[in-house]
């Protein structure tokens, strides 16, 4: 009696199930070649577009097919933001700090810089192999119109430099560059307190220097320690677009005699601005890292201007550099500089010297003849390894009567930070 009352239920769960698979597997391979149909509709939709693409050139073709993301996988991508606040303790009647390059509004905060740089993997040399690889940056910020290749010219707007790199498998591997080339020149990067010991800018960097410049270079390694670069561009100052006929040649013998010390000596001459200025000069920077802790620098720079082929003026100038970090978060930063304008040209914007930032920033005199002089002392602040915070107090004098501002000395004091990404 038992095993009869319990088989009638399990024979019709039996039976019941049966039915319920039979009719999932219909509905399953129906789905299954619904799911299928799509597939292959969706497969061929796409092999059309991509047939499209590639007669009209948007997507290059060939077998086997191409990496499309590759340039980007391999692409590095840089930069830094960075701000700041100083303040002129004479608080000029014009608001600006004569002279003075970044933070020229006095008391006032900044957004300084903000830069992103993308680039290919480095090309390395070679004695058989071609390779190429390309770097673009943009920089905006309160910085950018002197920092720029040409703030003022539509289209380079936000341009700090811009080549392509290959190596031709010439000897031991010859590197060219061509594009918009940041200068040989000035042992201080343009890039401010993210790369150098001190926040605000050198004078020598800017009167001394030159700016980004459209243009081709050589380089080439000899040796270990010899390496020597050779460059043309539209001219000294002319930046991303040539205004005359003119071109300006720069080469650099780069020495690094030994793992902590490097120098290079190099020379330029050529059309300024236009076809009325020339200028040739030679320059030598370089530093030796004495500890782990204590590092140098230092620049001598020698500009002669020729203008309207009759006109003759000279500029040098000598600069040093010297840190030392007590701990991986805390250092000090020490530069001296010097400028003698001999004969009333580089320096001063009344004799025809270019502005160094906005409105009533530049050395205004009617003496015909001066020099500069500037001290800057700096905290370097690590909180983190991607942030550089810099307190810092700069004294700059000049012989100019009243170059600054209507006085001969100046002291400002303020701090910057740098995010490093």
């Amino acid at each position: 009696m038992k095993k009869t009352f319990g088989s009638k239920p399990v024979n019709r769960g039996l039976a019941i199930g049966g039915v319920l698979m039979s009719g999932a597997a219909m509905v399953l391979a129906q789905d299954t070649g619904t799911l299928e149909k799509e597939n292959q509709d969706l497969k061929a939709r796409v092999m059309a577009l991509e047939e499209l693409a590639q007669k009209q050139g948007i997507m290059p073709s060939g077998t086997p097919a191409p990496k499309l993301v590759s340039a980007v996988t391999d692409m590095t991508i840089s930069g830094y933001v960075q701000a700041s606040y100083f303040g002129n303790l004479d608080h000029p009647a014009s608001g600006r700090n004569g002279g003075y390059l970044w933070n020229n509004k006095d008391n006032s905060f900044s957004i300084n810089k903000v830069k992103i740089s993308f680039a290919s993997p480095a090309v390395v040399r070679s004695e058989t192999d071609w390779s190429a690889g390309y770097r673009v940056s943009l920089l905006a910020g309160e910085d950018a119109p002197v920092l720029n290749s040409g703030s003022s010219t539509t289209g380079f707007d936000y341009l700090r430099e811009g080549y392509v790199e290959l190596n031709a498998p010439i000897g031991k591997g010859l590197k060219i560059e061509a594009g918009e080339l940041i200068s040989l020149l000035n042992w201080e990067s343009g890039d401010g307190g993210a790369a150098n010991p001190n926040f605000s800018q050198g004078y020598q960097w800017f009167y001394t220097g030159n700016g980004p410049a459209a243009g081709v270079q050589l380089d080439y390694a000899f040796t270990d320690w010899l390496d020597a670069k050779f460059r043309v561009s539209n001219g000294l100052y002319q930046g991303p677009v040539d205004a005359n006929q003119g071109k300006s040649i720069m080469g650099s013998l780069n020495f690094t005699p030994c793992k902590d010390a490097w120098f290079n000596v190099i020379g330029f001459a050529g059309d300024g601005s236009g076809s009325t200025l020339s200028v040739n000069g030679a320059s030598i920077i370089g530093g030796y890292q004495v500890t782990s802790q204590l590092g140098t620098g230092f620049e001598a720079d020698y500009f002669d201007f020729h203008k309207d082929n009759s006109t003759s003026a000279e500029l040098w100038s000598v600069g040093g550099w010297a840190w030392y970090d007590f701990t991986s978060k805390v250092g000090v930063a020490l530069r001296a500089e010097f400028l003698n304008d001999q004969d009333g040209w580089g320096l001063n914007t009344t004799f025809g010297a270019p502005t160094p930032f906005g409105t009533g920033s530049g050395i205004t005199s009617t003496g015909s003849q001066g020099e500069l002089e500037s001290f800057t002392f700096t905290f370097n602040l690590h909180p983190t390894a991607a942030l550089k915070i810099q307190p810092e107090i700069r004294y700059n004098h000049t012989s100019y009567a009243g170059g600054f501002g209507g006085k001969r000395d100046q002291v400002i004091i303020g701090a910057g930070a740098s995010y490093l990404f």
